[in-house]
């Protein structure tokens, strides 16, 4: 019997009840960076997904890029998202930790006053929220060689902090031009040690973090997020994006990942890329394949059916539908999200969602 979008499957160590995948969806209501009770609910609300990814989670206090969104490398951040998924698992859900360092976008209001770090000291010229409005991102300074091993360290404490706040498994943010994706484009890294240059050492930054986490808890609990053809957050095209991402596949394949989820074309925006381009990253891939952008039940269901991807990520759907496997399943209208309410603020737009 072939699979289709509501089998059952298996990511790594994590048994999946169906291939519906909630994304990475950061949603600002961490006012002291901290999970809270309503973030529990809205969690629990979404349990029926295959697998729910949180919302992007900073894995030192120098990662973080945006105001109240929250952390998991404090004791009270291990608390907090213990309810989250104890509620999830309650709800016969399983949930992964995304893990964020978001490099040069960020501003030094949301860094106690520090200059955010990057591969280089390029700006983004790109714009964030420091929880009064929108500000000019500003140019970041350039990681010296020997603060590296300490970024590594901060990825395998979180990794450690999300399986003491018992998720399934965790998710590295590898995509939308934050940190990771920094290291690997020459767009965003201009270095000329170990680090930059040529493909090979750009992409000895993720290597080191695929060991870091992997070594931590594990490679079957460990996925990853990257976006090869997205000018996310200005970080640019690399100049042989191909190339690029046949490294990357290399480097990923060096572990037995739990699963590889792709941001298919720019982010947010059109699903295109030079011809094949996708198509060669994933069939270079040995782990399951996530596919994500855009995506509608139609295409979704046709993707798990004709082997183009294992699962399909949904983001804004799964906003404004707490229950959307049962509406992608019955072929039911979905409820309209409301876009103002995205960011910060309560229950409103959050967990008001009505289900079938």
């Amino acid at each position: 019997m072939s699979d289709t979008l509501f089998s059952p499957g298996r990511l790594g160590r994590i048994e999946i009840a169906n291939r519906i995948i909630m994304a990475p969806l950061t949603r600002n209501r961490a006012f002291e960076l901290v999970p809270t009770d309503l973030m529990v609910e809205y969690y629990r609300q979404r349990a029926s997904a295959g697998l729910i990814v949180t919302e992007g989670t900073q894995i030192s206090p120098m990662g973080q890029g945006y105001a109240w969104t929250p952390g998991i490398h404090t004791p009270e951040q291990v608390k907090g998202w213990r309810k989250i998924t104890e509620a999830v698992h309650a709800a016969g859900g399983k949930i992964v930790a995304q893990l964020w360092h978001v490099g040069r976008i960020s501003h030094p209001s949301l860094l106690n006053g520090a200059q955010p770090v990057a591969p280089s000291a390029i700006s983004a010229e790109a714009k964030t929220f420091d929880g009064k409005g929108f500000v000019e991102t500003v140019e970041p300074r350039a990681l010296r060689e020997n603060e590296i091993p300490g970024i590594m360290a901060d990825y395998a404490h979180a990794a450690r902090c999300a399986d003491e706040a018992g998720f399934d498994g965790v998710e590295i943010h590898a995509a939308n031009g934050y940190l990771i994706d920094q290291f690997l484009r020459d767009t965003a890294n201009t270095r000329t040690d170990d680090y930059g240059g040529t493909i090979a050492n750009r992409v000895r930054f993720l290597r080191e973090v695929l060991a870091a986490v992997t070594g931590a808890i594990g490679a079957d609990r460990t996925g990853i997020r990257l976006s090869p053809w997205s000018n996310a957050n200005n970080v640019g095209i690399d100049s042989d994006t191909p190339a690029l991402f046949a490294a990357v596949a290399e480097a990923l394949n060096a572990h037995d990942l739990a699963f590889v989820h792709v941001v298919e074309g720019q982010t947010g925006g059109p699903r295109d890329w030079p011809a094949g381009g996708i198509e060669a990253f994933r069939a270079a891939l040995k782990a399951p394949y996530i596919a994500n952008n855009g995506y509608t039940r139609d295409t979704a269901v046709s993707a798990v059916a004709t082997g183009a991807a294992y699962a399909v990520a949904f983001g804004k759907a799964f906003i404004a539908n707490p229950d959307l496997p049962a509406r992608l399943k019955a072929d039911a209208p979905l409820n309209p999200p409301r876009q103002a309410l995205f960011y910060g603020g309560g229950a409103e737009g959050y967990t008001d969602y009505p289900t079938l």
